[in-house]
C-alpha cells in the first residue's frame, strides 16, 4: 500500500471516529437539557441530525462511485449544518448557554468544513 493511500485511509478512519464521537457528545449533552416541551422538541431534532452525521458519513465511506460519494457527502454536510442550527437555537432560546455548547459547535463546524472541502474536491 502506498503512503498516499494509507494517509487517506487514516484520515477517513479519523473522521469516522470524530463524527461518531460528536454524536456521542451530543447524546450526553442532550441528557442535561431541561425537560420542557420546547427543549424536548429541539433535543430530538439535534439528536436526529447529529447521529445522522455519523451514520451517513459511514455510508459515504462505502460509496461505489464518485457520483454516489458526492450525493452522500452532501447529505452529511446538510446534517452537520442542521446540527449547528439546533445548537444555536438552543443557546439563543436560553435553553442552554453558549459556554455549554462551544466545543460542540466548534467540532460541528470543523467537520462541516472538512466535508465541504472533500465535496468540492470530488467535483
Amino acid at each position: 500500500m502506498n503512503t498516499n493511500r494509507m494517509d487517506k485511509a487514516v484520515f477517513v478512519e479519523q473522521l469516522r471516529q470524530r463524527t461518531k464521537q460528536l454524536a456521542l457528545q451530543i447524546i450526553r449533552f442532550s441528557q442535561t437539557l431541561p425537560r420542557t416541551e420546547e427543549a424536548t422538541i429541539m433535543k430530538r431534532q439535534l439528536l436526529r441530525s447529529a447521529t445522522s452525521v455519523a451514520a451517513n458519513y459511514r455510508a459515504t465511506c462505502r460509496a461505489r462511485s464518485a457520483a454516489e460519494f458526492y450525493a452522500k457527502v452532501s447529505i452529511v454536510i446538510e446534517e452537520a449544518d442542521e446540527t449547528l442550527f439546533w445548537l444555536e437555537l438552543l443557546a439563543e432560546s436560553g435553553t442552554t448557554t453558549e459556554a455549554q455548547i462551544a466545543t460542540l459547535k466548534q467540532e460541528s463546524t470543523e467537520i462541516l468544513s472538512v466535508l465541504a472541502k472533500a465535496r468540492k474536491n470530488a467535483k
